[in-house]
């Protein structure tokens, strides 16, 4: 790794209170290495002492967004599970194609994936799927940041924990820091509590935290309830799982008293509205999650249940949706939004004081991002337009740990054309539909 200056551009940023954004014009920005040096006035370093030097004249400099919930490779099912109810979604589409996956596609499917979040300026994803030394794989060599879990159900055993957990040794820290890992039992409706408390206590052992899907309905909430009396946040407190830095993902059937309870704990939450969307589910109570200072970073979820992995159109319409929960146009403001998408995701990603900013000594996952579109005209107002009128297109360069993975739309450290045709050669296997064949069933 070397020097790199970007120079003349104008640069982001946002308070973690999420009362201000900002931007600064005519900012170079000092990258030694992984790690940004200097923020400093145009002019004042000379490019002679860099190895690279990018021109961001008329560019605005922002950290890259974080994925904070994934599976990446469903991509490889895009558009193959449309127009469904939760449970149809489950159990006679999703679950059943993923009987077809092999584990190679999973490092194709990666791919696939990361060039697309990449596209867009996302840098960095907590990712939460099976076969992940595949996918481990992909993400180091095309240049990525990735927090990954490999994908457990409690019908696999106990061994799946232990499996799982030499995973999780064996790869946290890899590609020079790029990758971390965590546990990830899918969710206490698929995982018994001897098995949530043995994937917690592998976590604990590892020093490292949990992923899992919790409350992902109301009608979870409901059926915990009835069957249990204790709701699915209740369940993660007794088997031990919240004592751990945990990723909650989506949490949209929440209780007042849940959120309470996840006050006292090292949870964040990943939300991922347009999955609920789609699938015609309330979304979550964010406005509440934030009031109580819990940690709320944005989520694509996978590609099946959502289309894209396009982190702009979460931004936006969770900002939008939490306008229309309360009826308030004042909800949710701009500057919380953007807040939530760059501080709020580095905690929930747990790397709080290392992303999310573009100030010294922060690592170097940052995207240039081209305002002159016709849809950004006229520019009054640049933080109104990164939340509402952003395409993926706009995003120019991505840097990441210090290095360009895209200059000016064009990857650097990957042939597109051939993850396309590796993916293309795969559509037949993977789409073969035989509902009675899933790999779990979905009865809350």
């Amino acid at each position: 790794m070397g020097k790199l200056l970007i120079h003349n551009a104008q640069v982001f940023s946002v308070s973690k209170a999420g009362d201000r954004a900002d931007i600064q014009p005519e900012q170079d920005v000092l990258i030694n290495g992984q790690r940004i040096e200097a923020v400093q006035p145009s002019g004042s370093a000379d490019p002679s002492h860099f190895d690279t030097v990018i021109d961001a004249k008329g560019m605005l400099v922002m950290p890259g967004l974080i994925n904070c919930h994934a599976h990446v490779p469903m991509v490889l099912w895009r558009g193959l599970a449309e127009d469904a109810s939760v449970e149809r979604w489950f159990n006679d589409l999703m679950w059943p194609l993923e009987n077809n996956l092999q584990p190679e596609d999973v490092y194709w499917g990666m791919l696939l994936g990361l060039i697309e979040q990449i596209e867009s300026g996302v840098t960095a994803v907590a990712d939460h799927y099976f076969h992940m030394t595949y996918a481990a794989q992909a993400v180091e060599k095309i240049g990525a940041r990735a927090l990954l879990g490999y994908a457990m159900f409690g019908s696999q055993g106990l061994s799946m924990v232990e499996e799982t957990a030499r995973f999780a040794a064996d790869y946290n820290g890899a590609a020079n820091g790029r990758i971390r890992t965590i546990m990830a039992p899918h969710a206490p409706y698929t995982c018994d509590d001897d098995f949530l408390r043995a994937s917690a206590t592998a976590a604990q052992k590892l020093g490292i935290g949990v992923h899992i899907h919790v409350s992902e309905t109301t009608q979870q909430t409901v059926a915990s309830l009835r069957k249990r009396g204790i709701t699915p946040i209740q369940v993660l407190e007794q088997t031990g799982i919240l004592e751990l830095p945990t990723i909650l993902a989506h949490v949209c059937g929440a209780t007042p008293a849940d959120i309470r309870l996840m006050e006292k704990y090292p949870v964040g939450i990943a939300h991922a509205v347009k999955t609920y969307l789609k699938l015609g589910q309330p979304t979550a109570p964010i406005v509440e999650f934030a009031a109580a200072g819990l940690p709320i970073g944005l989520a694509s979820d996978g590609v099946v249940s959502n289309s894209t992995l396009n982190l702009w159109e979460t931004l936006r319409l969770m900002a939008l949706t939490q306008k229309e929960r309360t009826g308030l146009g004042e909800t949710m403001p701009i500057s919380q939004a953007l807040a939530i998408a760059a501080h709020g995701g580095s905690q929930v990603y747990g790397q709080p004081n290392d992303l999310g900013a573009v100030e010294p000594g922060y690592l170097a996952d940052l995207i240039l991002i081209d305002l002159s579109g016709t849809h950004h005209q006229p520019l009054h107002n640049i933080p109104m337009s990164l939340v509402y009128n952003l395409q993926p297109p706009d995003v120019r360069t991505v840097i990441i740990d210090g290095q360009v993975v895209m200059r000016d739309h064009q990857l650097l450290t990957i042939d597109k054309a051939e993850v396309f045709a590796q993916v293309r050669s795969r559509m037949e296997h993977l789409s073969y539909l035989e509902p009675s064949k899933r790999i779990q069933t979905y009865d809350n």
